[in-house]
């Protein structure tokens, strides 16, 4: 493995190591080389979770498409999982190894103390192989590079940490979590909201490039706050306050990393960055690679709007379909798209680059802009109202009236309760309707 010391030529950190490759994280960056490089998502790789050079085996999967899959893939991991907890917990108890696989896992522990053998047979741990998926993230992440990388530049901050999605998201734009983190930056909903707009009509976090610029933010308050690269991307895995919590008390990137152990700082947090070495050194080297046809960024014109308007109008005025305005403008949520909502005044519109475009853009119809928002309209559940009837009333559908009012699954709602209905009410059907006025003006960056 090629040493990854990233030397800086300007901006934050300058005249200073960037990345540096302590030696004690070594191991744990070459785990992550073969998990992007080697291993598929048809493998799953046990290995000793504390010490990531200790590989037991691999287990060859079955493909994850295939019915039942995951059931059978449990009970081969569970299986090969069984076996080496059984040798570990034999060599623990004092037995020599005799046979060839008990030999090769002993030689694996140079001190071969009971202790360590004890311990380890519950320090087994699975990851899934990256490969494919890597691979496929770097086809991605042609169409972003490129202007990700100058963004961090505009911030003053290294182009290396474009290459961080690598670890996120793996480059998907729709990629979204258990835990609700959305986009290529994998931001949740509390955190990107202090960087970036999120509502109801607009998620930046599912713009490749709105959400670096919240990114970029993120990182160089991390940098300013910790002083280190090493400590401000584990940072955004870790938190802030808990990784100032973590210098006061350990002083050094290295010291955290080898002993700093809460109950949120565990695998996850402690490996983030040795993650991202590994990140940029595989991506770096797939992308030399002729084999590999990078995507192409889509060819853009982009219009701040001086107004509210609606996408229809948009739309029909520069010939864009509703398929490839969507594509284009990925932080526009279903209200907008669907005209319940206009898009923000402000809103940085993406539209194709052609002749069409650069001719109509200066000539954008005066009464396409509208002052303020459409208003949402407040209705206040009766006695027998159901969620259904209300929405068939409104002439809205349940999954609708369900987000709007950030209903549970069961739609439970009781007397009395205001509810918002999404987009225009006809007159006719306004009885028990008030209007509501919205703070969900786009603020621009």
């Amino acid at each position: 493995m090629t040493l990854l010391v990233v030397l800086a030529t300007g901006g934050l950190a300058q005249g200073r190591e960037r990345f540096p490759l302590y030696p004690d994280i070594k191991p744990n960056v070459r785990f992550w080389e073969k998990i992007y490089s080697r291993y598929t998502t048809r493998q799953g790789v046990l290995h000793d979770k504390h010490r990531l050079n200790i590989i037991y085996t691999v287990v060859d999967l079955v493909d994850w498409s295939t019915p039942g899959s995951s059931r059978i893939n449990r009970e081969l991991i569970k299986l090969a999982r069984r076996h080496y907890k059984k040798i570990l917990a034999q060599l623990g108890a004092g037995k020599k190894p005799a046979t060839r696989e008990e030999k090769r896992v002993a030689a694996m522990f140079p001190t071969r103390s009971r202790l360590a053998f004890r311990r380890a047979r519950d320090d087994i741990r699975l990851q899934i192989g990256q490969k494919d998926r890597f691979r496929q993230g770097v086809i991605r992440s042609g169409a972003y590079m490129h202007a990700i990388k100058k963004i961090f530049i505009s911030y003053g901050l290294p182009a290396e940490l474009a290459y961080l999605p690598h670890v996120e998201s793996s480059y998907n734009p729709k990629a979204y979590s258990k835990a609700g983190a959305a986009g290529i930056w994998q931001f949740t909903r509390a955190t990107g909201r202090q960087y970036m707009t999120i509502n109801r009509i607009i998620d930046e976090r599912n713009d490749p490039l709105l959400s670096t610029r919240a990114a970029a933010r993120f990182l160089k308050s991390n940098y300013e706050q910790l002083g280190s690269w090493p400590l401000a991307l584990t940072a955004y895995n870790y938190g802030q306050a808990g990784m100032e919590r973590a210098l006061r008390e350990r002083k050094n990137y290295e010291n955290i990393f080898n002993n700093h152990r809460t109950r949120l700082f565990r695998f996850a947090s402690r490996n983030f960055y040795s993650e991202f070495l590994a990140a940029v050194y595989t991506a770096r080297k797939l992308e030399k690679n002729p084999a590999i046809i990078l995507d192409r960024p889509a060819a853009t014109l982009t219009i701040r709007l001086r107004g509210y308007v609606s996408v229809s109008d948009i739309r029909s005025h520069f010939k864009v379909s509703a398929i490839d305005f969507s594509r284009l403008n990925p932080a526009l949520r279903g209200p907008a798209l669907a005209d319940e909502k206009y898009i923000p005044k402000g809103f940085p519109v993406r539209l194709p680059a052609n002749r069409r475009t650069r001719r109509l853009v200066t000539n954008i119809p005066s009464r396409f802009y509208h002052s303020r928002q459409i208003r949402d309209h407040e209705y206040i559940v009766r006695r027998g109202d159901t969620v259904g009837a209300i929405a068939r009333r409104y002439r809205i559908t349940v999954v609708k009236l369900v987000r709007a009012n950030n209903l549970s699954r069961k739609a439970v709602i009781r007397i009395d309760q205001k509810l918002k209905i999404p987009g225009r009410i006809p007159v006719k059907r306004r009885e028990h309707i008030t209007l509501l006025r919205t703070r969900s003006k786009f603020q621009p960056d």
